[in-house]
């Protein structure tokens, strides 16, 4: 479908839009642009463009009688960016629930960087010592940040990428109420259209009101930014990266978006026009079907249950894994609970944010992550703590990361335990242990929780009983290869196939000159998943994975034939993994696998795959 039924949002007035006139008597011929496919479906309606200029801010320096006054305008901005924040936090009621889960955790993080930050510390003091006015110390001051995230390595680039790009965009917010330049709009777009746009931030994607609009491109933009990831939860068809649009765009011309193929379609041809049309129905046919799939069980055709969960990284995300039709949550990634936060969640806090989560699955297991801090996720309480450096000065991944981490701060790991004890009283629950590399982590990590639990008897808490499982995550080579020892020492293995890639291949993906080399077909990777499969089959210990290969319906065959039974994704990838999974044999899978470890080339893994027959359910 192109768009999202919800109530019409706040409309001001009409944006302006990017133009290129062409003469009335020139006859319209077809262009194309090619881009990222961020979200399917397929939008057809009149196009609107929109553009914002930039804020120009060129060094400019005060006397120490102005730094005063100059401290004040910057304070001024700041409460008028909070005011514009807040308001754009009340337009989420008129959004979809999955929108509201996207949208709202990240202008909580841009209200966050309003308050005492280190954004809006720096800018004060820059102005103060350096004497120069408040546009030059927030631009300085946020060029400065941006440039120590990007510097910090680590296994995550998109993540720097995304924190440097809120450390801006909020910059960018401030500076533009500073010089008083207006802000991009989009209100008062006519139903149905089609909106192309030189770029799109994501409280930009906050004011899209996809009751009315259809679909929208932009040129510039990626698919790990916070806008595409916010565009796929309005469901509108979407497309980034088409080079060149907004420069070929006249309003009212009929517009195509392919959010599927990551095309987009100024002025189609008839023959275009009908097969868009085609598409269009087709996909609203495909999305009815996957839906009547949520109340259907996960199996094979030939009766072989799977376990398929849903991974969670913010509580507002819940909704989305309920509509998603998924038996639990096998990865709740804890680290949320210790970002935006200037002082580390205590006990209290930590238990009833677990408890609320286990409540909400209404009996279906969760399995919690501790924290698994690796440098490339900023957590100022944290840093405030002494427990880590604010930016890290080698590289994390190979570092101080994941139970590493824990097992030298144990008061940290203590407190998040008891609060999984006490919220395991409301539901089943699994601990999850990250970056685990020996084993005597595990028997360290073991040790701790005894402790805990034995405390937590001495001051009369309830317990769950059975305890709690301890699991690990297998996302290192090195555990990988000693997974039959490790399954003789923990109780459950989810194999995380996105670190393990990682580390196998010695890739970074979000890294553009290398980012080609890393393939999860790569027969080193899949050596490994199926070595730890195997480790844990042979135990009798439960194994999941929960890296993207999971997600990837093309990927289930490959990992049903390998002995894996429970799967945890994204929740919006669960209909299409349940639909591929009923479709299929398991013996047929099998012997997909078998063929598959036979070979040594990435390239004839990737054909075997592709060409596997999936039925329709």
């Amino acid at each position: 479908m192109s768009r999202t039924e919800a109530p019409p949002g706040i409309h001001g007035p009409a944006p302006e839009a990017r133009v290129n006139r062409r003469p009335a008597a020139a006859p319209a011929v077809e262009r194309q642009f090619r881009g990222i496919p961020i979200s399917p479906g397929i939008a057809i309606g009149p196009a609107y463009g929109s553009s914002e200029p930039p804020a120009v801010v060129t060094r400019q320096k005060i006397t120490a009688a102005d730094a005063e006054a100059e401290g004040a305008r910057l304070d001024v901005a700041i409460a008028q960016s909070r005011k514009q924040l807040g308001k754009l936090r009340a337009r989420l009621a008129f959004l979809p629930e999955d929108s509201q889960a996207e949208i709202g955790p990240l202008i909580d993080a841009y209200l966050h960087m309003l308050g005492p930050s280190r954004l809006i510390r720096g800018a004060h003091r820059r102005i103060a010592e350096g004497l120069v006015t408040a546009e030059t110390a927030v631009n300085e001051e946020a060029d400065a940040i941006g440039v120590a995230i990007l510097a910090t390595p680590g296994d995550e680039g998109t993540g720097r990428r995304r924190r440097a790009e809120e450390v801006h965009e909020i910059a960018r917010r401030v500076l533009r109420n500073l010089t008083r330049q207006p802000f991009q709009s989009f209100a008062n777009l006519p139903q149905g259209a089609v909106l192309l746009a030189e770029e799109l931030r994501p409280a930009d994607a906050a004011l899209i009101d996809p009751a009315r609009i259809a679909g929208v491109a932009a040129a510039e933009g990626g698919r790990e930014g916070h806008a595409a990831v916010m565009l796929r939860a309005l469901g509108l068809p979407a497309v980034l990266g088409a080079a060149g649009l907004t420069e070929a765009v006249r309003t009212g011309q009929t517009a195509i978006v392919d959010g599927t193929t990551g095309t987009v379609t100024l002025d189609p041809s008839p023959a275009s026009l009908a097969a868009a049309r085609r598409g269009f129905a087709a996909f609203a046919r495909e999305r009815a079907r996957l839906g009547r799939l949520r109340r259907l069980a996960a199996e094979t055709a030939d009766g072989q249950g799977v376990e398929l969960q849903a991974n969670l990284e913010l509580p507002r995300e819940l909704p989305l894994i309920a509509n998603a039709g998924a038996a639990g949550i096998g990865l709740l990634r804890s680290e949320f609970l210790f970002m935006n936060r200037e002082k580390l969640p205590d006990e209290d806090v930590q238990a009833e944010y677990y408890r609320g989560v286990v409540e909400a699955m209404e009996g279906d297991p969760v399995t919690i992550r501790v924290l698994d801090w690796g440098g490339e996720k900023e957590i100022e309480a944290l840093a405030a703590a002494s427990i880590v450096p604010e930016f890290a000065d080698a590289n994390p991944a190979l570092g101080m990361r994941g139970i590493r981490l824990l097992l030298c701060h144990t008061e940290l790991f203590e407190t998040q335990l008891a609060a999984i004890l006490r919220a395991g009283v409301a539901g089943p629950v699994r601990i999850l242990l990250p970056m685990v590399t020996t084993l005597a982590e595990v028997r360290a990590a073991r040790e701790v929780l005894e402790r805990v639990v034995r405390r937590l008897r001495r001051r009369g808490e309830r317990l769950p009983e059975p305890l709690p499982p301890l699991g690990i995550m297998i996302e290192t080579p090195g555990a990988a290869l000693a997974a039959d020892a490790f399954a003789l020492e923990s109780d459950f293995f989810a194999i995380g196939t996105n670190d393990l890639a990682m580390y196998t291949l010695a890739v970074d993906r979000s890294t553009a000159e290398v980012a080609p080399l890393y393939d999860p077909l790569h027969p080193a990777v899949l050596r490994l998943v199926q070595f730890a499969t195997e480790a844990a089959l042979r135990m009798r210990r439960p194994v999941s994975v929960c890296g993207e290969m999971a997600a990837n319906p093309r990927f289930t065959p490959l990992l049903l034939g390998l002995g894996l039974r429970s799967f945890s994704m994204n929740a919006s990838a669960v209909p299409r993994v349940k639909q591929a999974i009923r479709a299929l044999r398991a013996d047929d899978c099998a012997r997909l696998a078998h063929h598959i470890m036979e070979r040594a080339d990435p390239e004839q893994i990737r054909a075997l795959i592709e060409t596997f027959p999936v039925p329709s359910p």
